[in-house]
């Protein structure tokens, strides 16, 4: 089996199964689990960042969070 063929079963099993995987992606358990990913890199980027960009950084993560979890 070579690389193309893994390629085409990925993508089989992706479209075979998108429902339960956007319900994982949305689920209670996957927003808490994003909220302390999240929440985690963000206060890491705030530590190396100059304070000036902290409202970016806020943004872009409130970003993320709102393409996974349910809230």
């Amino acid at each position: 089996m070579g690389i193309d063929d893994m390629v085409n079963q990925g993508k089989e099993f992706l479209e075979q199964n998108k429902d339960k995987i956007d319900d994982a992606l949305h689920s209670d358990q996957a927003e808490g689990i994003s909220d302390k990913i999240l929440d985690g890199a963000a206060d890491l980027a705030k530590k190396i960042a100059p304070d000036s960009v902290d409202g970016k950084i806020d943004e872009l993560r409130n970003q993320a969070d709102g393409a996974v979890g349910n809230e």
